[in-house]
């Protein structure tokens, strides 16, 4: 009987306040789902970092007719140039492995790489990109030193670094998480405004039943467990909408992202869901606890 007094009260609360109780699902929802989206791109990010960061390379690009660099003087570095230029990279501590890549061979790559943009493609002829050493480094951080040894060598055009390309990119992916975080947090609390209202009004409709409740000995804790609850449905519904655009979040940014940027790795369903399930957590706990606090206030029991 009490369980189903209880669950009475609720239905009656959630149909007197329906156009509250809607704005409050739709708050939880958009709030929920800019919070996972953070929490999708900081784990996109971390996983980009740690499958990228290993394979860094350090790029040193050779003089070519197309060079604007007026030291290399529209000619291509010599055969002579580059075998100095190995072997003086090889010598290098900081240097772990080195390889030659021609200009064909880069073409090569960056067909196979930027295969899913092909106007980008298509817009870039062979020859474009010069012949370079791409070289491994035992630590990514020691990029300065290369640097400095390899750049005014005769034959070297340019020396770029892969490192500052991707915390380049990386910063980007964490203003849109940051970003996502603080209009959740805007909405977040409009949330919580919204359940204070939306208690304090269900409590003031239903305020003649509190009232014989409290004469007839009931308990805090039984007076207040359906308006707590009331807020909590309400937050897992919007916890549950929230999900699905989690969902379309993955596809319509992350996802994207992955594939046209060539730069992060795909990130699992796996975290998907978990961050679902968290999302979906945060905003029933959000919303119960906006409730207790606000009926303490309120009720005065």
């Amino acid at each position: 009987m009490r369980v189903q007094f209880v669950l009475q009260e609720i239905w009656i609360g959630l149909r007197r306040n329906l156009t509250m109780t809607v704005s409050l699902i739709i708050t939880v929802a958009i709030a929920m789902a800019l919070f996972g989206t953070g929490l999708l791109v900081r784990a996109q990010v971390e996983a980009s970092k740690s499958y990228w960061y290993d394979k860094i390379e350090v790029s040193v690009f050779l003089c070519a007719q197309t060079s604007s660099n007026p030291a290399c003087n529209k000619q291509d570095a010599t055969e002579e140039q580059k075998q100095a230029l190995k072997a003086d990279l090889e010598k290098l501590p900081e240097v772990a492995k080195v390889e030659y890549e021609s200009k064909q061979q880069a073409y090569a790559r960056f067909k196979e790489r930027f295969s899913t943009t092909p106007g980008f493609v298509q817009s870039t002829r062979e020859g474009d990109i010069p012949d370079s050493f791409r070289i491994r480094l035992k630590d990514p951080e020691n990029y300065k030193s290369v640097a400095q040894a390899m750049l005014g060598r005769p034959g070297v055009d340019q020396v770029i670094n892969e490192k500052q390309i991707l915390d380049r990119f990386f910063r980007i992916l964490g203003g849109l998480q940051g970003a996502a975080l603080v209009i959740a947090l805007i909405q977040v609390v409009a949330a919580v405004l919204l359940v204070g209202n939306t208690v304090r009004l269900s409590a003031f409709n239903r305020r003649r039943e509190t009232g014989i409740m409290r004469l007839v000995g009931a308990s805090n804790t039984y007076i207040q467990m359906p308006f707590i609850l009331e807020g909590a449905i309400a937050g897992l519904i919007g916890g549950m909408f929230a999900s699905l655009l989690l969902v379309a979040s993955k596809f319509m940014l992350i996802d994207r992202v992955a594939s046209q940027m060539q730069f992060a790795s795909k990130l699992g369903w796996g975290t998907v869901i978990a961050v679902t399930i968290v999302s979906i957590c945060f905003g029933v706990l959000l919303c119960a606890i906006a409730s207790f606090l606000t009926l303490r206030r309120y009720l005065k029991i």
